[in-house]
């Protein structure tokens, strides 16, 4: 009489492996490996302590689960439900964009004008900084991480999007320093009382059109609203061009992430609105054109 041949974590990584392979899914081991870890509770490493542990049918039923999930193209961050950024662990649902990588960027080039920025404010002050848009929070609990004791706002339009940021500013020790507000863009404050130091955003910023092409992953799973820039893509970052300057004190700055290809015409935008005395971009990882930074006269 034949046994049924036993599964151990070490036999279902590999199996599972080449199943993601032949399906085309992206890093099908590190794919593997962080769903079967966060199947069984455990951390990745833990999977090589505990190679040869026989798996149970319960455990192998939900792990399947999670596979048939990832190969119809469900975002890893969404199945396990966080996203690490910043080296930061911030909790994601399709609420949401997955924090990418190259917004990273965005902090970087943000955090590097702070010096100059701050030289306006005094210490007692600090300054005034705003993300509009900000999804999971990963932007702004970034820079009130490495910049304490500033004045941290941000905003969304969905009160559960806001409340998905605040549990991730809790999350990671930054419950009290950031306020989160519900609204549409600029929508919640007033010119004549609310002006800030430095505005930031990563907007929606891919044309409509684009979009049903792109991965599966993101056309079928992530959230449009998040995504579509309008025909072409440009509505969301002109809208906020052009009215930032309402908002920021004179010598303050905004920051903005756009589409690789769009430079050019964000460029002639913030020269037709006339109202920054400076404008400079910055790549990503990769070398390509990612953001810009423009200093309000």
């Amino acid at each position: 009489m034949s046994t049924r041949p036993q599964w151990t974590i070490l036999k279902l990584l590999g199996w599972t492996t080449d199943y993601f392979s032949g399906r085309d899914i992206d890093s099908p081991r590190a794919t593997a490996e962080i769903l079967l870890a966060h199947s069984l509770g455990l951390r990745r490493i833990d999977l090589y302590v505990q190679y040869d542990r026989p798996m149970a049918e319960d455990e192998l039923r939900r792990f399947k689960g999670l596979i048939r999930r990832r190969a119809a193209r469900e975002p890893v961050a969404y199945i396990v439900g966080e996203k690490e950024f910043w080296s930061m662990p911030l909790t994601v649902t399709s609420a949401v964009l997955v924090p990418r990588p190259e917004t990273e960027c965005l902090v970087e080039a943000v955090l590097d004008r702070l010096p100059e920025l701050q030289k306006g404010s005094t210490p007692a002050a600090g300054l005034r900084v705003l993300e509009l848009g900000t999804g999971s929070g990963a932007v702004i609990i970034s820079l009130a991480k490495e910049r304490p004791g500033y004045s941290y706002t941000a905003t969304d339009r969905r009160h559960e999007i806001v409340a998905l940021a605040r549990s991730n500013a809790e999350k990671n020790g930054l419950g009290s320093a950031v306020r989160f507000v519900v609204g549409d863009w600029f929508q919640p404050f007033s010119p004549a009382g609310d002006r800030f130091d430095l505005i930031v955003s990563n907007p929606p910023y891919i044309p409509t059109g684009v979009i049903p092409g792109l991965q599966p992953e993101v056309s079928r799973f992530e959230p449009a609203g998040a995504l579509d820039g309008g025909p072409d893509g440009l509505a969301c970052l002109a809208h906020i061009i052009r009215t930032a300057p309402g908002f920021l004190k004179s010598g303050g700055c905004l920051a903005v992430e756009m589409g690789h290809d769009q430079r050019s015409a964000v460029e002639k935008i913030v020269l037709e609105c006339g109202e920054y005395s400076s404008v400079e971009f910055f790549t990503d990882y990769s070398g390509y054109d990612r953001g810009g930074v423009f200093v309000r006269r």
